[in-house]
């Protein structure tokens, strides 16, 4: 029953709106909890996942795709996310992304952050094009965050509770300026890699830092 996602995806709109939520919970006669996360692309730090359940009685006003806001609006948002709907946080480690790529952590953080909720939602609608397995039915939604209120908290609660975590990795790597970049691949970034190498906290398995490491080896 993919085919009312794609046809209500293809429907031009400004800003996220509820009508997906709206279809789905006549469908499945329950509550519906958008899915996102943040962190897939940088060089540095966990993936985090996060799920809403949005109250359709208390929504917070200028809901949006958690890329399209600045800072002070997200965190904004975040508290009154907090306040209204039900929320649950997961995350994968650098360890879990360097062990199972970065697509197997994403999905596990999504489960996880569903498992963190109240309650079990009666489905899921996560962002992208591939949902993890879950105890309850999900549905993809390409560019979600920008279609679905419930997707669009989620990528905010997920972004927030990163940038909050990057801040606290600077505090430990003052050198490496993750509280601006947030462990993207920056020319600030890379000229610290240089300067300083690796720190625990970067994920080995991507290009970039497994290059620096196979140059830092001695040759036999």
């Amino acid at each position: 029953m993919l085919a009312p996602m794609r046809r209500l995806a293809k429907i031009k709109q400004k800003l996220p709106d509820y009508r997906y939520e709206s279809a789905l919970q006549d469908e499945f006669l329950g509550p519906v909890a958008g899915v996102d996360e943040a962190g897939r692309g940088p060089w540095a730090g966990p993936v985090v996942a996060a799920a809403v359940i949005l109250d359709s009685k208390a929504i917070p006003p200028g809901l949006n795709d958690s890329k399209k806001l600045k800072e002070q609006q997200r965190e904004q948002l975040y508290t009154q996310i907090r306040e209204t709907s039900l929320v649950g946080i997961g995350l994968s480690s650098v360890q879990v992304i360097d062990r199972d790529n970065i697509l197997k952590a994403t999905l596990g953080a999504m489960s996880r952050a569903i498992s963190q909720l109240p309650s079990l939602p009666a489905i899921a609608l996560i962002d992208g094009n591939k949902c993890p397995d879950l105890d309850c039915p999900a549905r993809a939604l390409v560019k979600g965050d920008q279609l679905s209120l419930s997707i669009a908290a989620a990528s905010i609660i997920a972004k927030v509770t990163r940038d909050r975590l990057m801040r606290e990795m600077a505090l430990q790597h003052p050198h490496y300026g993750f509280e601006r970049h947030k462990g993207y691949g920056t020319k600030a970034h890379q000229q610290a890699l240089t300067e300083y190498g690796i720190t625990p906290h970067h994920r080995r398995s991507f290009k970039p830092i497994r290059k620096i490491i196979e140059q830092s080896e001695p040759s036999s």
